[in-house]
């Protein structure tokens, strides 16, 4: 029986980001922008087994829940351009579902706790989920990336700011 599309979904965090950066002005845009930024994923105790076989991979995928970010919007003017765009063709933070995905360099794993370089999260945003990056499952090759094309030059410098307030 497929469910109505507006039900209500509950997710539950399996762990926490632990990061330098405690508000969103200043903070990376993408974790390429930022490969050397390190944090930690602080995974609860009852989701620790599920870590088992993860020191085999160089990097993550975070699924997180952008818990900072206020507005929800359907078009955004991102933080690599100065126009307008759908918030669907953007990695904007403000989204309907506010639904982050990160992915990152795996450095360590201490028990609970995943080491990691890369990062573009705030201290404290909820991990709903974490997949390993498989390059064979991940990697496309593309031809078309939208008005990001023009911009990618500029990642390394840019920064988040209040816009998306």
């Amino acid at each position: 029986m497929n469910a109505p599309a507006r039900d209500e979904i509950v997710l539950r965090p399996v762990g926490v980001v632990r990061s330098r950066f405690t508000e969103a002005t200043g903070m990376p845009i993408q974790t390429a922008g930022a490969p050397e930024e390190t944090g930690r994923v602080e995974v609860h105790p009852e989701f620790v087994p599920g870590l088992r076989d993860i020191e085999g991979f160089d990097y993550l995928i975070l699924i997180t829940r952008l818990h900072a970010c206020e507005n929800e919007k359907l078009e955004v003017v991102p933080f690599l351009d100065d126009a307008s765009h759908g918030v669907f063709a953007t990695r904007a933070p403000a989204r309907p579902n506010r639904l982050g995905l990160s992915i990152v360099r795996l450095t360590a794993v201490e028990g609970g706790i995943l080491h990691f370089s890369g990062n573009d999260m705030m201290d404290g945003t909820p991990v709903l989920d974490i997949k390993p990056y498989v390059p064979r499952f991940d990697v496309r090759e593309i031809g078309r990336v939208g008005w990001f094309g023009a911009r990618l030059e500029r990642l390394p410098d840019t920064r988040s700011d209040d816009r998306m307030r």
